[in-house]
């Protein structure tokens, strides 16, 4: 991220603001700018969309330097590759052989091919299938159209370029034979390219014409030339692209988020709202914890608030606006940790059955806010680079690891309460309530279970396999399930005088009992005695 340079991220109270800035700088939502230098990978996927009918892909190529010598730019082979990918998944080449280009192939996997001839500065573009109404054109479209309707696609001349910067236009060259496709129907159709300073560069865009060629579409690059490990060649190329749907710059499956967030966001509100009324009505059975499942539902409903507002201005303006992303960014960090301490809190007994927690439990706190603060960090620059970036699955892996570790890592302290009311509910005289507070504890534990489990795998499989245009039923039953999870916990430990998770012992004598239970069954490891009358006041 060049940008960097020009703020002096070292002038004191100026650098964590300029930090933000700087990652959000490398994104500008849906008109993407990816430059990369030194570049060795054979495949690149750039990026993929969701076109409804009349919507637009434009792409250009401002600079291609390919670092080979003229003799070995005879038999270079390299373009881009424009797929229509099914049921939101997204076409990989990971498993393909390292001597195969798929460029060299008419595989019915790709729909247009646009194959870069360096030694006659063309492009040659290639159709395969039938995609009557699936319109490529040269160049870029213009800011405002001056007549309605679609124009009709028509070559373009070659312009060869003096080492001058002169244009001049050549004389067209004879097309070469077309390869058959599975359709016997393709047709090509060949752009100029220019060549200044030892750079390629042109530009095209795509028009989806008919409701048959709607979908999501994956337009990845491809230099065959370093297809063999080993032998790479580094490369420069410096992309931009800008997707558009009639309604805005969101995909198909991103339009409706935004008013699915704002309902949501309204959701949560109201959820703690009413949460605080509950608490105001029972006063005297309210513990600090319950303030803080309060505190997380209005930093739920602020996220959600701002991430809708994002998505409005990035339909419109097709770019984030950098302050309302910082505030996104900010209240998820929070959400996020508050939601992991809140479930760990309420899943060790802290200020239910006990008033300071063990080092067992004080590590695990300690594992989930550390992966926490890293899992925020790498959702940042997730959201901050191209898709394309050398480094983008590399974060995107880091996230999904950490959200892991930290979904495994609050389940520990549910488990050593449950372990715990088992060794108690036998030997401390009070069988009848540990048996209960045993039963919510479980309960609690199989709540946890299926939230983690839905929102992380069967969410994910159910995006893969609905189509495009339905895959914001993930962001839905994700966001759905979490409210869900937040009023079944709402209700299970609510500040009343009859919920047996809050009944503790008054007399002494059981204070003894549950000492000497606690310190046999290692429970009682990194803790020690304090007077439940003044912690209990405390609390309230």
């Amino acid at each position: 991220m060049a940008v960097s340079e020009r703020r002096g991220l070292g002038r004191g109270r100026w650098g964590q603001r300029l930090l933000l800035l700087l990652l959000l700088g490398g994104c500008s939502g849906r008109i993407h700018r990816l430059a990369l230098t030194g570049e060795k990978r054979a495949d690149i996927q750039l990026n993929n969309f969701g076109f409804y009918t009349n919507g637009s892909l434009e792409v250009e190529l401002s600079l291609l330097r390919l670092g080979l010598r003229e003799a070995e730019e005879k038999s270079l082979l390299v373009g881009f590759s424009l797929s229509r990918v099914r049921s939101g998944r997204i076409h990989s080449y990971s498993t393909r052989d390292f001597q195969d280009c798929p460029l060299q192939k008419n595989s019915s996997s790709f729909l247009v091919l646009f194959l870069i001839n360096t030694k006659d500065l063309q492009v040659q573009v290639r159709k395969y299938g039938e995609q009557k109404k699936l319109f490529i054109f040269p160049g870029l479209l213009p800011e405002v159209p001056s007549e309605p309707g679609l124009p009709k696609p028509q070559a373009t001349v070659p312009r060869k370029v003096d080492g001058g910067g002169t244009a001049a236009a050549s004389k067209p060259k004879s097309t070469p034979a077309v390869p058959q496709g599975p359709s016997g129907k393709d047709k090509e159709l060949v752009l100029g390219l220019s060549h200044l300073n030892n750079s390629y560069n042109f530009s095209f865009h795509v028009v989806i014409g008919s409701q048959a060629e709607e979908g999501q579409y994956s337009l990845n690059f491809h230099n065959c030339n370093n297809s063999v490990p080993g032998k790479e060649h580094p490369f420069d190329i410096t992309v931009m692209i800008r997707e558009k749907n009639p309604d805005g710059f969101l995909s198909a499956a991103e339009m409706p988020l935004f008013k699915l967030y704002m309902v949501m966001s309204a959701c949560f509100l109201a959820a703690g709202i009413f949460w605080v009324s509950i608490l105001c009505r029972n006063m005297y059975s309210v513990f600090k914890i319950h303030w803080l499942m309060a505190a997380l539902a209005f930093t739920k409903s602020i996220s959600l608030l701002f991430h809708s507002i994002n998505y409005y201005f990035i339909n419109s303006q097709g770019h984030p606006i950098e302050g309302l992303a910082v505030m996104h960014y900010i209240t998820r960090l929070l959400k996020g940790a508050l939601l992991f301490i809140t479930i760990a809190l309420i899943g060790s007994g802290w200020a239910f059955i006990k008033c300071v927690l063990s080092d067992k439990e004080k590590k695990v706190f300690g594992i989930v806010i550390s992966m926490q603060v890293l899992a925020n960090v790498a959702y940042i620059v997730i959201e901050s680079r191209e898709e394309g970036a050398s480094d983008y699955v590399l974060w995107k892996e880091i996230l999904f690891l950490v959200d892991l570790i930290c979904c495994g890592a609050i389940l520990f302290p549910v488990v050593w309460s449950i372990r715990h009311l088992q060794d108690a509910s036998g030997t401390d005289g009070k069988v009848a309530v540990n048996l209960a507070k045993l039963k919510l504890f479980r309960h609690y534990y199989v709540m946890v279970i299926c939230y983690v489990y839905f929102t992380r795998i069967i969410a994910i499989l159910l995006q893969v396999a609905v189509p495009f245009q339905w895959q914001w039923l993930y962001q839905l039953l994700v966001e759905g399930s979490t409210l869900a999870f937040f009023v079944l916990t709402g209700y299970k430990f609510q500040p009343t005088g009859d919920n047996p998770y809050l009944q503790l012992p008054q007399e002494d004598e059981e204070d003894v009992q549950m000492e000497q239970v606690m310190t046999d069954s290692g429970f009682r490891e990194g803790l020690s005695k304090v007077n439940k009358t003044a912690s209990r006041q405390e609390l309230l």
